[in-house]
């Protein structure tokens, strides 16, 4: 199966934290990103939200948009306003060719808050369950109506975190719900990614591929530190540089059909982890794991 390799912006810029890499222009990540080979991006908070001037942006370095991330408050407005809100980044989306919409629901999220520790983020009540996966159900027709699969970003920090909890989400709803594997936030929230593999591939059409320093998890946790705490404390990385083990899932998507992007996405300090050496080591790892895998790369 054929794979393409792009990265996030959170290497260069952190749109949480903006004093990592807030004054590095998007250029820099653009050119950067295209000289360390990758050949697509995902969105952040820099890019253009015209979609005549974000294509020219990315067109100017031969490089494709990947997804975007959508910010999703359906237990706050509910699905019907959920949808009109989401309007311009599916346009946006749509005119730039994606295939998929990154979706989290941030409803009570801790993740952007670096006062407030992960074992503070929020849990779903039985009734919140229900509405929640209704809610995603109805979203994620709308979008497959457009051509678009909502992936739901499990995420550190968040009501959708661990294994159990994305297992009971993909088992709730049908498959206009698919699934956004990041190998990383499962490892960090002390998930198995293969078995999740395993379980959903089908139902997986983006993979997001970051890479954890043990060691600065098992002390985030003994600390009861906060995700963001984390972030400054090198807890991401490329991969290649930390100790998730990428091949055996990937070995698997690869065998069950898979055929989407592979997206480098690791925040990290810039000014401690220089981008462009950073993102070079995780393409060249992330290039020989495809491989490994049994993937062929697409343009």
């Amino acid at each position: 199966m054929a794979v393409r390799l792009g990265i996030n912006p959170l290497t260069w810029t952190n749109d949480d934290l903006p004093s990592l890499g807030g004054d590095t222009p998007l250029e820099t990540c653009l050119r950067e990103g295209r000289e360390a080979g990758f050949t697509g991006f995902e969105l952040g908070q820099k890019f253009p939200r015209e979609a005549t001037a974000l294509n020219a942006a990315l067109g100017a370095h031969d490089l494709s948009l990947v997804s975007g991330w959508y910010s999703s408050r359906l237990l706050e407005r509910g699905p019907e306003a959920e949808i009109e809100a989401l309007q311009s980044h599916l346009a946006l989306l749509e005119a730039g060719g994606t295939k998929v919409m990154v979706y989290c629901e941030v409803t009570r999220c801790v993740h952007g808050d670096i006062t407030r520790p992960l074992s503070q983020r929020p849990r779903l009540g039985d009734d919140e369950w229900q509405r929640l996966c209704q809610g995603l159900e109805r979203v994620g027709d709308y979008l497959a109506s457009h051509g678009i699969q909502l992936v739901y970003h499990h995420h550190l920090g968040t009501l959708i975190e661990s294994q159990a909890e994305i297992e009971r989400l993909m088992n709730a709803t049908r498959d206009s719900v698919g699934l956004l594997l990041d190998l990383g936030h499962l490892h960090a929230a002390g998930g198995d990614p293969l078995t999740i593999a395993r379980r959903y591939a089908k139902r997986i059409h983006h993979v997001h591929c970051k890479d954890v320093r043990q060691s600065v998890l098992d002390d985030l946790r003994n600390r009861d530190r906060s995700f963001l705490a984390g972030v400054l404390d090198g807890l991401f990385t490329v991969p290649g540089d930390g100790d998730v083990a990428f091949l055996p899932t990937l070995e698997h998507l690869c065998q069950a059909g898979y055929h989407g992007w592979l997206v480098v996405e690791a925040e990290q300090d810039p000014a401690v982890a220089p981008p462009l050496a950073y993102a070079r080591l995780g393409y060249r790892h992330l290039q020989r794991l495809a491989t490994q895998a049994g993937f062929t790369l697409a343009r």
